[in-house]
């Protein structure tokens, strides 16, 4: 079976040409900050829906779509005709790629649940459950491993068997060679 399949190689191909044509030949600055996550085309090739991101933060998203579905949609697709070797470079649709801020979302909401990340909450009261379990786990990250010291050496406590093995001290009378 094939890696990828035509439609996303020509989709792959019209990405980068997209890409270079918005970087170089259309000087709006609304556009600056617009980037093209992914083309997809159809099988027949008569349509593309080019999926794009804006940043910072996906702001003016609506007016970057409403501009790149009017007239520059048009100018786009006869710059890919000079550039690609297609039969027909297939119709443009530009839509917001949302699939960023939703992960952001659920990030957001995975880290609410699990109650704000690794370290201990500083309003959290130690004597209530949450505290307890809060500096039950920070004391199960901060230990160190089994068979070490609490002092931070790094010599194994006695006792604990070593996985390396020891070489003689040299003989001071000997030479070396």
């Amino acid at each position: 079976m094939k890696e990828f399949d035509r439609t996303e190689r020509i989709g792959a191909e019209l990405r980068r040409e997209l890409v270079a044509i918005l970087r170089d030949e259309v000087r709006d600055p609304r556009l600056h900050r617009v980037t093209l996550q992914e083309v997809r085309v159809s099988r027949d090739l008569s349509w593309a829906k080019v999926y794009f991101t804006c940043f910072p933060l996906d702001e003016g998203s609506q007016e970057q779509a409403r501009l790149l579905n009017g007239k520059l949609a048009g100018f786009l697709r006869a710059q890919l005709a000079r550039r690609v070797r297609l039969r027909t470079i297939p119709q443009l649709h530009f839509e917001h790629d949302e699939s960023i801020a939703r992960g952001e979302h659920l990030t957001q909401l995975i880290d609410d649940a699990l109650g704000g990340g690794h370290g201990v909450d500083a309003t959290a009261d130690p004597t209530s459950g949450e505290g307890q379990a809060q500096n039950q786990y920070q004391a199960h990250i901060m230990a160190p491993p089994v068979g070490y010291p609490e002092g931070g050496d790094t010599e194994p406590a006695r006792g604990v068997q070593g996985t390396g093995t020891r070489c003689p001290a040299p003989d001071a009378g000997s030479s070396g060679g």
